[in-house]
Parts: structure tokens; C-alpha cells; sequence
């Protein structure tokens, strides 16, 4: 999960890489929180992934991120470390009004796209989770600000496919360097 353009090509390896256990906690948050968001199962809506999003996407994505940062890795460091405290608070900021919980999403939109910009040479499926995630708060911050029911679910949908794209990167990559051959494609 090195990305040459961080300035980590001198670093000293301080240990295992901690992208996998990143990837994992942010595909299976997305995907909790996109399924959740779109009513599929009846009387849930993304607040029912709050404890997920804080422990999972929060706690496991910081450190996973700290982790990524200390080894050298800034994208992924700075990515798992921004985004874990995006699901930090946004688990714990119940009762936002619709201008702040809009503007909140709205900011992290533009967050999730600096990130895209510097996925981009990771390939289709860094790609797929960066430029998914954009999307889908983009989307989110439209639909808050405007009470928008079915923008919001289209958002899900979209949070959804970006977890499972996370989810797949970091499968294809443990897969892979268990079988010590690239069993599952992650260009």
C-alpha cells in the first residue's frame, strides 16, 4: 500500500504495514453505514452504525493511521487518521442541526477529494474507494441540506460501494501476499 509520492522512499520500516487492518475498518464502516443509510433493512438509518463508526471506523482507522504515519506511509496515514476522526465525530454529533451536520459533511467531501487527487496513480480500485467516498458526502451534504430522503439513500448506495471497493483492496492484498502470487487484480 506504498505510495512513492508521500516522501517514504528513505523511511526506515518501523514494523508490519498497517494499510490491510486500515482498508478493513474503513470498508466494513462504509458499508455499515451506506446499507444502513438506504432502509434495505426496515427501521435502521445510518444512526444505527454510530457504535460501528465510532469503534471501527474511529479508534481502528486512527491508529491504523498513526501506525501508517510512524512506518513512513503518509498517504495512508494521513488518510485512515483523517477519516477515523470523521467517523469519531460523527458518531458522537447526534442532534446537529441540519446547516452544521450539512456543512460538517460538505467539509469532509472536500477532505475525501484531496484524497482522491492523490490516489489517483493507486490504480482503479484506489480510485473506486477514494473517488466513491467524494461522491457519496457530496451527496450527503446535499441531501442534509435539503432533507433529501432519496438523496440520501443514493448516498448509501454510493458509501456502500466504496466500502466494498476498501473491503476488496485490502482482501486482494492479504490474499495476495499470503499466496505469495497476485491471486485477486488490485490495478
Amino acid at each position: 500500500m506504498s505510495n512513492e509520492a508521500t516522501g517514504a522512499l528513505n523511511a526506515r520500516s518501523t514494523g508490519a504495514d498497517a494499510g490491510n487492518l486500515g482498508y478493513l475498518a474503513l470498508g466494513l464502516t462504509l458499508l455499515a453505514y451506506g446499507v444502513l443509510s438506504t432502509g434495505l433493512f426496515s427501521g435502521t438509518a445510518a444512526a444505527n452504525s454510530a457504535h460501528l463508526a465510532h469503534i471501527l471506523g474511529g479508534i481502528t482507522l486512527f491508529v491504523a493511521g498513526l501506525w501508517q504515519l510512524r512506518g513512513g506511509e503518509g498517504f495512508t496515514g494521513t488518510a485512515f487518521t483523517s477519516l477515523g476522526a470523521f467517523w469519531a465525530t460523527w458518531s458522537t454529533a447526534s442532534g446537529a442541526g441540519k446547516n452544521a451536520a450539512g456543512l460538517f459533511l460538505l467539509l469532509w467531501a472536500l477532505l475525501a477529494l484531496t484524497l482522491t487527487a492523490a490516489a489517483w496513480n493507486a490504480g482503479l480500485i484506489g480510485r473506486a474507494v477514494y473517488g466513491l467516498l467524494t461522491v457519496s458526502l457530496f451527496l450527503s451534504a446535499i441531501a442534509t441540506f435539503n432533507t433529501s430522503g432519496g438523496l440520501a439513500k443514493a448516498a448509501g448506495w454510493i458509501a456502500a460501494a466504496s466500502g466494498l471497493a476498501a473491503w476488496y483492496w485490502a482482501t486482494a492484498s492479504l490474499t495476495n501476499s499470503a499466496w505469495g502470487r497476485d491471486a485477486l487484480p488490485v490495478k
